[in-house]
């Protein structure tokens, strides 16, 4: 990818993609994807006859897009909610859209010790820092009664360790490392970076 050129970017597994009209400006393109319909509705909406480069993807368009089409593919706190046999068949996905100088940001792994108890404490810490604690707690309320805390008490998340993890996306035609910081508030998960070999 030319340094001069703006990168075609996928969220995959984006939600209600909140910032994309803040990262938008530095793609060429900025597509979105989620796989749950509802939420492919609601970006489209929001987006529809905007002037802009973001593109809303619904699961048709996501399973034909083409071969070698997207420079950067961000798939963020993602993994832990699906299986790693689902996770397997993205990572060829992944392989197969990417541009051989492509590259693919998989972020907030969680490794099999992190607890419950230090993503609360994560949140509520960068809720601190950064201005926004009244809001985490109102969502950690929200949590407390949403399907998230029982599908973390009683199916658990996917977790991995490092060593695991980067074995995994090797497997699938990638060489991986392992990035300084994790994407999201919580610095005990893990942040990778997948480049197509």
């Amino acid at each position: 990818m030319s340094a001069r050129t703006k990168p075609i970017v996928l969220d995959w597994g984006c939600g209600d993609a909140l910032s994309a009209a803040q990262v938008a400006p530095a793609c060429g393109e900025l597509i979105l994807f989620d796989a749950v319909e509802a939420v492919q509705q609601r970006l489209k909406a929001r987006f529809a006859g905007a002037n802009s480069n973001i593109r809303v993807l619904d699961t048709a368009g996501w399973q034909g897009l083409p071969a070698h089409s997207v420079d950067v593919i961000v798939m963020n706190s993602v993994a832990q909610y699906i299986s790693r046999e689902t996770l397997e068949r993205l990572l060829d996905d992944f392989r197969r859209v990417l541009k051989p100088d492509g590259e693919a940001i998989i972020a907030d792994i969680i490794p099999p010790h992190v607890s419950m108890v230090a993503d609360i404490t994560s949140l509520l810490k960068s809720g601190w820092d950064h201005g926004f604690f009244l809001a985490a707690c109102r969502g950690l309320v929200a949590t407390f009664f949403s399907e998230y805390r029982k599908l973390r008490a009683e199916a658990g998340f996917s977790t991995y360790d490092e060593g695991e993890f980067k074995k995994l996306v090797v497997a699938h035609g990638f060489a991986v490392e392992r990035l300084p910081r994790n994407l999201g508030f919580n610095q005990q998960r893990m942040g990778f970076r997948a480049l197509p070999r």
